[in-house]
């Protein structure tokens, strides 16, 4: 082999491994865009998944705010209920009280008995 037919093994063999790289390159790009495309594509997927989730959180809170509103309308309603119960209760006692002074006094005339 002489000097010339070596420079064309050459030549033959560096456009080969251009063509080669190239290819490389290319086929490299393209499964880096298709991988970088399913990515975005899953991380969308699994944004949207999480805001449904943090939006059913968050109804669900609201929920719950309008039924302590409610709740605390409900309890506010028996509080002033049970101040009235009190009032008449010690309405009663105050009047139990006047009755049997008002008995005791009267000794001779009236008389409470226990049941025999």
């Amino acid at each position: 082999m002489d000097t010339d037919e070596m420079k064309k093994i050459e030549e033959i063999f560096q456009r080969n491994i251009e063509e080669i790289s190239e290819t490389f390159d290319r086929k490299i790009g393209d499964m880096s865009d298709r991988f970088e495309q399913t990515v975005k594509h899953q991380m969308g997927v699994l944004s949207e998944d999480f805001q449904h989730k943090l939006d059913i959180v968050v109804e669900g809170h609201q929920m719950l705010g309008d039924k302590i509103d409610r709740l605390d309308v409900r309890m506010d309603r028996l509080e002033d209920r049970v101040d009235r119960l009190e009032t008449k209760v010690d309405a009663i006692a105050t009047d139990l009280s006047a009755h049997r002074t008002d008995t005791e006094a009267h000794h001779g005339v009236y008389r409470v008995k226990e049941g025999v």
